[in-house]
This record gives C-alpha cells, sequence and structure tokens, in this order.
C-alpha cells in the first residue's frame, strides 16, 4: 500500500472496539483469512482451524513479550512550580532498568523537569531528543519499578477503542517476560488449547522476545518508521536450533507477527543462518528485502498506509494483498488488536 499499492478505504465501523471474549466469542473463535502468498488464492475460516493449514515439522514462532500498562499519569513540576496536575507520560522502551525513553503528552517538557506521579515514584527528564520523545530517570528500578508500572498504569489504547478495557485484555496467553507497550496482538487469538491441538499434530513451538515500542505518537504529522524505532529483543538459542532443524527437514518457518518477523530476520549469522541473539534491532523489511528465515506469517490486519503493509510485501506481491484486504472488508473482518486474523503462507 504506501507507495506500493493503492490505498484502501477502511470502514469505521471494520475497528474492533472490544474483546472477542466480550462479543461473545473465545478469543480463538475470531474470523481467519488464509492467503496463498504465490497465488493470491483465500480462503475463509476460524483461526481455532489453524491446524489444519500447517503440516506436521512446521515450526511456529511466538514472541513471549507480556504486555505493561505503559500509560502514567503525574505531576509535571520545572523548578519547584507545578505546570501541569495530571500530565500523561506513555512509556516507549527501556533503555535500562531505571530509564525509559517516554511519550510525553504535555509540549515544552524541558530537560531538568520532573514527573511526580505520588510519593512513591518520581522521574527526571534527563533529555528531549529525539522529538517527540524524552528519556526518564525513574526513583525506582529493576523489579520495583516494574511492579509500580503494573500497579499504578493504564494499557495503551488508540482512539478506536471506546471502553476502558482492563490489561488482562491486552496479554497473550504465553506472554512471560514484560516489556511490551502496546500487545504483540498477532498472538493475542491463541489459546493454550489451540498450542496443544498443533502440538499434538506436530508442529513445533519456539518462543522468541521482542519488546514493542508505541507505533502512533498522538500527532499524525509524526511518524517513526522502523529505522528509526529500536526494539529489544532476544532469540534463544533454542529456538536459534528449531528453526534450524525445520529448515533442513523441509518444514516451514512461520512468525506469528512482525514483531518476529523482524526479530528472526535480525537473529542470522554472517551466512544468512539462523542464531541466538539478543540487543536492539531496528530492521526495516520490505519488498526490496528477501527474507532468510520466514516462511509464513500469522497476522491481524493492518491499516492503510501502515509500515506493517511494507513488511507484508516482502512475503506477498501487493496486489494479491490488497485484493485478499478488499475482501476482508467486503466480508466484515474486524481490524486492530481485538480484531481478526490472517495467515500468509
Amino acid at each position: 500500500m504506501n507507495a506500493k499499492m493503492a490505498v484502501f478505504d477502511l470502514p469505521g465501523e471494520l475497528n474492533a472496539t472490544m474483546p472477542p471474549e466480550r462479543r461473545g466469542i473465545r478469543r480463538d473463535h475470531v474470523n481467519l483469512m488464509v492467503l496463498d502468498r504465490h497465488t493470491g488464492k483465500t480462503t475463509h475460516t476460524r483461526f481455532y482451524h489453524l491446524d489444519q493449514y500447517l503440516r506436521a515439522g512446521d515450526l511456529l514462532v511466538l514472541n513471549a513479550s507480556r504486555t505493561i500498562p505503559a500509560v502514567l499519569y503525574g505531576k509535571w513540576i520545572r523548578n519547584g512550580t507545578v505546570l501541569g496536575d495530571r500530565a500523561q507520560i506513555r512509556l516507549s522502551r527501556r533503555v535500562n532498568e531505571q530509564t525509559w525513553d517516554a511519550l510525553a503528552v504535555a509540549a515544552g517538557v524541558q530537560s531538568g523537569d520532573t514527573f511526580e506521579f505520588n510519593p512513591e515514584l518520581e522521574a527526571a527528564v534527563t533529555e528531549v531528543t529525539p522529538i517527540p520523545f524524552v528519556k526518564l530517570r525513574f526513583s525506582l528500578q529493576g523489579s520495583r519499578l516494574i511492579d509500580y508500572i503494573y500497579a499504578h498504569g493504564e494499557p495503551v489504547r488508540y482512539e478506536y477503542i471506546t471502553h476502558p478495557w482492563e490489561l488482562d485484555y491486552y496479554q497473550t496467553v504465553y506472554a512471560s517476560v514484560p516489556g511490551s507497550v502496546e500487545m504483540p496482538s498477532a498472538g493475542r487469538a491463541f489459546s493454550w488449547e489451540l498450542i496443544f491441538k498443533l502440538q499434538r499434530k506436530g508442529i513445533r513451538i519456539g518462543f522468541i522476545q521482542l519488546h514493542t515500542g508505541l507505533s502512533y505518537l498522538l500527532d499524525d504529522s509524526l511518524h517513526l518508521s522502523p529505522s528509526d524505532n529500536f526494539e529489544q529483543y532476544e532469540v534463544p538459542s533454542e529456538t536459534a536450533d528449531a528453526i534450524r532443524e525445520t529448515k533442513q527437514a523441509g518444514g516451514r518457518v512461520v512468525a506469528v507477527g512482525t514483531t518476529v518477523v523482524r526479530a528472526l530476520e535480525t537473529a542470522v549469522d554472517e551466512h544468512g543462518d539462523p542464531a541466538a541473539q539478543s540487543g536492539w534491532t531496528n530492521l526495516q523489511i520490505d519488498s526490496s528485502v528477501a527474507l532468510r528465515i520466514v516462511d509464513g506469517l500469522v497476522t491481524g490486519f493492518h491499516e492503510p498506509e501502515a509500515s506493517h503493509l511494507d513488511l507484508l510485501s516482502a512475503l506477498i506481491q501487493p496486489n494479491l494483498l490488497y485484493s485478499a484486504y478488499q475482501e476482508a472488508i467486503d466480508r466484515g473482518y474486524l481490524w486492530h488488536e481485538f480484531g481478526d486474523m490472517n495467515l500468509i503462507l
């Protein structure tokens, strides 16, 4: 889409405003569009039938990052003067045990300002670049800081969400390592029952972690490209080994989410083979990038002109994807983190 694909119109009623569980269905009963990446052929089913489209010997790779409630409110103070009683801070990415990059939803924040969240926690602004982010050094660190965030923060919600759904709705069932400020939502439709069904069929499950940053900066004039968006990742040795074994045996490596694609395509050695790695990735993937690890993708449906669509163009020709998306719109598929799913193979 962007310059490579016609922009499509997404009707407002196709924005999923509530979790499927609140619409009366299980998380693994959302719609699933299966899309042949070579021909563009589509099949329409439900997500709990995912096992019918994978084979014994395939490997599904999931992102184990757990969503944190990344929105905090506090007093904005400069030289003892309160500039705002309830300034909003949106955490973006953890720099270290005590420091986060964050989006301050307040104009004119300066280095040296402080945010007082309550007597237990305050944060000093140590840097105000790159725009629009600030760097915050908190008075707590490590697990104590994370515990405070879980106790007092709210999940990031965007304008199409009309109700303050609880944090549990923004978690995948298998999430284990806190750090994502937005849910790695491609995995939301998985239930443990489905995971066990896949394993009984001989489909392997592997895990990585990539802590997602903010995807929307609350200002349409500000765009964060993937190359500007450094995200912390880890691909453990057991997952790198499983990828290698799967490839050697002729199986397919299916990433669950664009976060997993970024991590796996970053964690390669000088020969392009899977490698156990950790660090920060700003890998930008589009149609010019030849994928070395990923053969298929489980993902949600992405907005017009979203950078995720550039990544999808590395898997499937944009015209085929556009036709399939138009079909999904015509069939009433739902978009965003609480919406329906797409399997591209």
